[in-house]
């Protein structure tokens, strides 16, 4: 093999050298503070590893097939994501009392606002009319409304613990059914009613999949799926490392502290984002449904019971309840979010209202 053949065959597996490139500039920048060049390394390498962990779950999802490829995307993320909330809390600190709530509410706005109002708007401009299965989906907004009500409005007006704040009985009692409404959710989604979270065709019809190429081997769906989490570390890794700058930056604008979470939920999600919208180009929208409402899901059913197991060694308080200004966003989005998904078509006035409801929460972020 020549030298030049070499370099192609090297181009060829980026998705491969690049997450390992994004992990070992995790290890050297841990703890550590950043010059401006460093910055902008790690968020290169950053961009990279979302790219690369976009490619390798479709890897994984074109292998076991819808809706299993969406939850695997969704848990995974999910799951780094409340080691590095857990983590953070862990620093201490005032800020950390509120960190776990203000992370899973940003979460449910950027799926459920973000994330799937532009993919109905791509799903519409593509053909006219986003068309999707209002069964799964209409399930799945249900599950995001109620899990969101236990565990972030609930707080603000029980009376056992003052500040917004649930008893431990209380927390452990939406520990418990966050988790068994996640699991249940799953068991609906991957077993019992699976048909319901399969993409449609225009007419409403399951779509066949599409045979134009190759199933991927289990070998080449493994290696993937190892990717695919050193990938998500990475992502996850590389955002907190480059969150001091976005702090700073943050703190010389004179905005909220609320931003910087706004601004590392995002960067978490940009996986996620990406697979979602590259399925909603293939008219596949019921799979970036599958996404965007599964992550909110596991957002809320994986990290709530998380966050309550490590109250046990966690020093401060926790405060969950959400303030008047979100518990109206949220009410919004869940109203919006049924008129949306009840007809199982949508247009792109349905995407630009949710795109509009993301823009409110990211300006009220910006300027409570």
């Amino acid at each position: 093999m020549t030298t030049s053949d070499s370099i192609r065959s090297l181009a060829s597996r980026w998705t491969v050298v690049v997450p390992l490139l994004a992990v070992v500039a995790l290890v050297l920048s841990w703890g550590r503070s950043l010059p401006g060049f460093a910055v902008a390394l790690v968020a290169l390498c950053l961009a990279g590893a979302v790219l690369a962990a976009v490619h390798h779950a479709e890897v994984v999802a074109y292998r076991v097939g819808e809706p299993f490829g969406s939850l695997v995307l969704a848990v995974a993320v999910t799951v780094i994501e409340v080691a590095l909330i857990v983590t953070l809390m862990l620093d201490g600190g005032a800020k950390s009392a509120t960190l776990a709530r203000d992370t899973v509410f940003a979460a449910v706005m950027i799926t459920c606002n973000g994330i799937l109002g532009l993919c109905l708007l791509v799903g519409a401009l593509r053909s006219r009319i986003a068309v999707f299965n209002p069964e799964g989906t209409g399930t799945a907004l249900a599950t995001v409304a109620t899990l969101a009500t236990l565990t972030l409005v609930l707080p603000t007006f029980t009376s056992s613990k003052p500040g917004r704040q649930f008893s431990t009985a209380q927390l452990g009692f939406a520990a418990v059914a966050s988790l068994i409404l996640y699991g249940l959710f799953v068991a609906v989604q991957t077993v019992r009613h699976r048909d319901y979270f399969l993409p449609v065709t225009q007419e409403g019809e399951p779509r066949a999949e599409e045979s134009h190429a190759p199933v991927p081997s289990r070998r080449a769906a493994g290696l993937s799926l190892v990717l695919l989490l050193v990938a998500l570390v990475a992502v996850v890794g590389d955002a907190k490392a480059v969150s001091p700058t976005i702090e700073s930056g943050v703190e010389s604008a004179g905005l909220p502290q609320a931003v910087v979470g706004v601004v590392i939920a995002l960067l978490v999600l940009l996986p996620e984002t990406l697979a979602a919208v590259r399925a909603a180009r293939r008219e596949r929208v019921q799979t970036s449904l599958n996404l965007a409402l599964g992550s909110a899901i596991a957002s809320i059913g994986l990290t709530i019971p998380a966050i309550a197991l490590a109250t046990v060694w966690l020093e401060g308080p926790l405060v969950l309840g959400l303030d008047s200004t979100h518990m109206v966003l949220l009410a919004l989005t869940v109203v919006v979010g049924a008129l949306t998904v009840a007809p199982g078509r949508a247009t792109l006035l349905q995407g630009g209202i949710h795109l509009g409801i993301f823009a409110a929460f990211v300006f009220l972020a910006i300027s409570p």
